[in-house]
């Protein structure tokens, strides 16, 4: 593989069936210090409330907890939904860790709310005006982590400039990050149909700024690998079962338990709809995965991958992120 791109982690730290969100974390742990010791450069948790099959509803805590049993990785949120909290509570919440571990830390900042309209009413938040307040809302942010003296302060945070790095699976963050001269990550791993137009634009309306002197754009994937192609195919299914319980209306708890054959749990339709969302999941041996990805990067030419895998043998997950290290390397 063409190793001029950074690798790292996405986890939205899954609780699957017969698990607590206790056993989650201690995976969560088991996977940072793995992949700390692989090379991988950043490890990623996503805010999600209101899923009992997710366990990163607390992103900050957890960021804390996974920064104090690694070593090099950088650590950080892909992403804090921003319309769900105050932005100082974000800067004072982020200044902490970074003052616990400097230079390790990362804000990754969605402008979705990533849950229902009852748990947006229970978060506290209004919808509409949280959504429509994004840009404001970023640059508030920033003066929180930069030196400018101002009658509030995040403490700690003030000077700290923690790095943000703007999330979307549309066009209109890639947009934002451009104008504001920030990293800009695109969620192909379940958002696909915009990422060369949000790529694109990206690239093309960069201001350079004091945070970025040029495009940094980072691409989420889906990945399932391990020794031979068959195995990962089977591992790949507990993907597709989550994607087709939410497909179906439901909060992604269905039974992911591996399957030998999806086509007797979904439809032709539910396929197409599955495999649609998830059409940037790379599946197979070593070989397979390497000429596939080579082939995506010489296409979306992105700074960095990150990479997610949903597969539900904790060893087999592990091994998963070891083989794409392997390859990368």
């Amino acid at each position: 593989m063409t190793a001029d791109f950074s690798l790292s982690v996405l986890d939205l730290a899954p609780v699957h069936e017969e698990q607590t969100p206790a056993d989650a974390f201690e995976h969560s742990k088991k996977l940072i210090q793995h992949t700390d010791k692989l090379g991988y450069h950043r490890y990623w948790v996503a805010e999600h409330h209101n899923m009992k099959a997710i366990a990163s509803s607390a992103t900050a805590v957890l960021i804390g907890y996974l920064a104090g049993h690694s070593e090099n990785i950088r650590v950080g949120a892909g992403g804090v939904m921003l319309p769900n909290h105050a932005p100082l509570i974000i800067a004072e919440q982020f200044g902490t860790l970074e003052t616990m571990y400097p230079n390790r830390i990362d804000l990754g900042l969605g402008r979705a709310p990533g849950t229902d309209p009852m748990t947006i009413r229970a978060l506290r938040r209004d919808q509409m005006s949280s959504v429509n307040d994004f840009p404001d809302n970023v640059n508030e942010l920033l003066k929180y982590f930069s030196n400018e003296e101002a009658p509030v302060k995040a403490i700690p945070g003030q000077g700290l400039e923690v790095p943000i790095y703007l999330l979307g699976s549309s066009t209109y963050s890639a947009q934002l990050a451009a104008a504001m001269g920030l990293p800009f990550a695109f969620a192909s791993h379940f958002a696909p149909g915009e990422l060369f137009n949000a790529l694109r634009l990206y690239h093309e309306r960069f201001r350079p700024s004091k945070y970025l002197s040029e495009p940094y754009a980072m691409v989420t994937v889906n990945a399932a690998l391990a020794d031979t192609t068959e195995e990962a195919e089977k591992l790949a299914t507990t993907n597709y079962l989550r994607f087709l319980s939410i497909i179906r209306g439901g909060r992604a708890d269905i039974d992911t338990r591996p399957v030998d054959n999806m086509d007797d749990h979904w439809t032709e339709f539910e396929k197409a709809q599955v495999l649609q969302s998830l059409k940037y999941t790379f599946v197979g041996d070593q070989e397979k995965v390497r000429k596939e990805l080579d082939a995506f990067h010489a296409e979306a030419k992105f700074n960095e991958l990150i990479v997610s895998s949903d597969i539900y043998d904790q060893e087999k997950r592990r091994h998963s992120y070891e083989l794409l290290a392997n390859i990368w390397k």
